[in-house]
């Protein structure tokens, strides 16, 4: 038996993978499903995304598992997971692109760009109330790695910024909150809601038609988490009732977002095709090459998850 490492994504051929672990790593049993994974019976260390389900099942002496994103809900739905230790990418050049994002979709929010769009077309010279900064609250559900990087990087422009998670964190400089009576606190505060949150049994629909309702009037919410956690009805009657002023939304319920969904022609969403952050193998590597080494070595393994959490 060799100690083979399958990389299992039907999105790309992996070959940028094979070329960065091998770089520290030295020649590698790398397999692909686009070149074909041989006796699966070889298989060490399977590198996933999406795979189907019973798929790292049937790797019969499989030790280690890696998600190729840092959340990993797209490997706990598959109910014949094996019982081998789930580890998860720490990607600084990820995190970095899901602030950007959040932080872009909100200034254009709050310098009410696209209201200065609509007055271009118009040939319309006017200058518009300008809400200060500092009256602008923004709340950012989840404070994992990527929640902390966007709260602080906001706090750094000067909005007031909040933060909530499941239980108690402190951030210097970021109100927080946790638990279900701090999630109410969050979201009557924030004018702009951004969720980063992991999607699990607790967290799928939380944003629903209570949770905007919550939300002050004309507040907008970013979403770059996952499409799950939206109830998609419920914020399409918020939108319409002009209780929110807008949405922008990376991550949908089905993706690709199918053509005949009301997102792509209402006037108050925006719509990119789950791009926020990208998984760059540069960046994201020195995590999976230490795990690869300490597992091979015997030794504790990090950026583990907890499947009954779901992070």
């Amino acid at each position: 038996m060799s100690n083979a490492i399958a990389y299992v994504s039907r999105d790309t051929d992996g070959l940028h993978w094979k070329k960065v672990l091998e770089d520290a790593l030295g020649p590698l049993d790398f397999r692909t499903l686009k070149g074909g994974l041989g006796n699966t019976d070889d298989i060490e260390i399977a590198m996933a995304w999406k795979p189907d389900r019973g798929l790292l099942a049937s790797f019969r002496n499989i030790r280690l598992i890696v998600s190729l994103g840092m959340g990993v809900d797209h490997l706990l739905t598959d109910d014949r997971l094996p019982d081998v230790p789930i580890v998860r990418i720490m990607d600084d050049g990820l995190v970095g692109q899901m602030s950007e994002y959040a932080i872009f979709w909100a200034l254009r929010h709050h310098r009410d760009i696209d209201k200065y769009a609509e007055l271009q077309r118009a040939r319309t010279w006017k200058a518009l109330d300008f809400v200060d900064t500092i009256h602008r609250r923004v709340g950012v559900l989840g404070l994992g790695v990527i929640g902390q990087d966007t709260a602080r990087k906001f706090a750094a422009l000067g909005f007031p910024t909040a933060g909530w998670s499941r239980t108690a964190k402190d951030l210097p400089g970021i109100e927080t909150f946790h638990g279900q009576d701090g999630l109410a606190a969050l979201l009557a505060r924030s004018d702009i809601l951004v969720n980063v949150l992991p999607l699990t049994r607790d967290t799928k629909g939380i944003l629903d038609a209570g949770a905007f309702a919550a939300l002050p009037k004309g507040a907008y919410l970013v979403n770059m988490a996952r499409g799950g956690h939206v109830v998609d009805a419920d914020l399409l009657a918020a939108l319409d009732s002009g209780h929110l002023a807008g949405a922008a939304l990376d991550v949908f319920n089905t993706e690709p977002l199918p053509a005949d969904h009301p997102y792509w022609t209402h006037p108050r969403v925006h719509v990119t095709p789950h791009i926020a952050g990208a998984t760059n193998p540069r960046t994201a590597s020195p995590g999976i090459i230490e795990n690869i080494r300490r597992l091979r070595a015997g030794q504790p393994l990090i950026n583990t998850v907890d499947p009954k959490t779901g992070y």
